[in-house]
């Protein structure tokens, strides 16, 4: 046994903000500022509503804020439950790149938050949290090789409970011994089923993955700092998440890097409320769309070339809701060549009732690019116009990749617009403060 369990939670237990260069304290405040936008809209959304009525009716009593909604503040574990669905609940949360099956806003931020506003923590506290939780988050979701999705889990349940535990744990500045413990503990706690994609029913669970990964956090930290323990080798045992949840690992990405690159600099932000999939392709619709002029009434048929998960998981010519129509291809690509894909409000009720929108997702096909494309995610995306023309776009990297990364007024905007809907006052003056998150002594106005 080489104790990578152990080795993690000694690097998250001892990480500092002085050991923080000023490069990864910024990709943290960029996810941290984009996280809080996109649960201040999430909190606006049907389903949404559902959660929040439930974590305000059990959680009642404590110091912890669900954002952009109304009402009492809440214990820290139900805090974390509604913040993490509300950050996943319109597919805007952040990602890695390369991908690795890990959701740093929705699952680091509202564990983190929650413990802070309870605690009196301070933003330099948050930051560190985030980073020492993201850290230790995306190895463990680089050694799955992204087999527990293939294997039926939906990875950011999975990975989720163990960057959450850390996060929460280091504000409540457990020990290594204490840490590991938590990591232990979330091993027990990880799940998420990926049936809500295969049946294309039941999608709002999605959303849950995220907000029960958060609050298994904030329990696993709690009971590690009381002294109750969980496997030191949950990680890499026999029975352990790797060899339990996943197909194919690799035990050496646990630790690969640690302490001497900062994986927080993978950090993407997204620009379109799409999954991670249909990124590229709707880049690529709209740059073709910006060089060429044509409109979508012009489009005759689409093709788009990718990997294989797009070709199968997230080719769903026929979605029956708008989440389950945000996670599918063919449908956001269809939008985007009728409707603006920056703007969450094209994604309403009437575009899934859009003649034009619902015909076009049945002339868009989606394809295994032959060869496989050279980066994940990759899209091939060519377009048959009535008049004849063909026309054609690769796309390897979207914009908020750290290839392309959002200026910071393109983050603005994106916090602006996102907050405007549920706060419209606030969002100048809210965006600034986050950007300046290191020098707040306290965290209660953050809501």
């Amino acid at each position: 046994m080489t104790h990578e369990t152990v080795r993690l939670a000694e690097y998250a237990a001892g990480l500092r903000y002085d050991d923080l260069p000023p490069h990864v304290v910024q990709r943290a405040k960029d996810c941290i500022t984009d996280t809080v936008a996109v649960i201040t809209q999430g909190s606006t959304l049907p389903w949404s509503r559902i959660v929040i009525r439930y974590a305000q009716r059990t959680g009642s009593g404590g110091r912890s804020r669900i954002l952009g909604a109304d009402g009492p503040n809440v214990q820290a574990p139900a805090a974390a439950l509604a913040n993490g669905a509300l950050a996943h609940a319109f597919e805007s949360d952040n990602l890695t790149r390369p991908g690795a099956g890990v959701h740093p806003g929705g699952t680091l931020l509202p564990p983190a938050l929650a413990v802070a506003q309870e605690l009196g923590s301070s933003g330099r506290d948050l930051i560190t949290a985030v980073i020492a939780g993201f850290e230790v988050m995306y190895r463990i979701g680089r050694a799955t090789k992204h087999s527990n999705e293939r294997h039926g889990f939906h990875a950011p349940g999975t990975t989720g409970p163990f960057g959450a535990a850390v996060a929460a744990g280091k504000l409540m500045r457990l020990d290594a011994a204490a840490m590991t413990n938590a990591l232990g503990i979330a091993g027990s706690l990880a799940g998420g089923l990926m049936e809500f994609a295969r049946s294309g029913t039941g999608a709002m669970v999605k959303r849950l993955h995220l907000g029960r990964a958060s609050e298994s956090g904030v329990l696993a930290a709690s009971l590690a700092a009381d002294g109750f323990t969980g496997p030191q080798s949950v990680l890499e045992g026999e029975a352990g998440f790797l060899k339990v949840f996943c197909t194919e690992w690799d035990i050496a990405d646990l630790t690969r890097g640690l302490g001497s690159e900062f994986a927080t600099m993978n950090l993407c932000l997204k620009r379109f409320p799409v999954h991670m999939t249909a990124q590229t392709a709707v880049q690529a619709i709209l740059e073709l769309r910006a060089e060429h002029g044509f409109s979508g009434a012009q489009v005759d048929r689409v093709t788009v070339a990718g990997n294989e998960r797009m070709a199968t998981v997230n080719n769903i010519p026929h979605p029956t809701d708008i989440m389950m129509a945000q996670y599918s291809i063919p449908f956001c690509v269809a939008l985007a060549l009728f409707r603006d894909p920056r703007d969450p409000a094209s994604f309403d009720e009437s575009a899934l009732a859009d003649a034009d929108i619902r015909a076009m997702c049945q002339r868009v096909a989606v394809t295994v690019a032959d060869p496989p494309p050279s980066i994940a995610g990759a899209s091939n995306v060519t377009v048959w116009l009535k008049d004849g023309r063909c026309i054609a776009r690769e796309v390897e990297e979207f914009d908020g990749t750290p290839a392309r990364p959002l200026t910071r007024d393109a983050l603005r905007g994106k916090f602006t617009t996102l907050v405007g809907i549920a706060n419209p006052t606030q969002s100048a003056q809210l965006f600034e403060r986050l950007q300046s998150l290191e020098n707040e002594a306290a965290l209660g106005w953050i809501s």
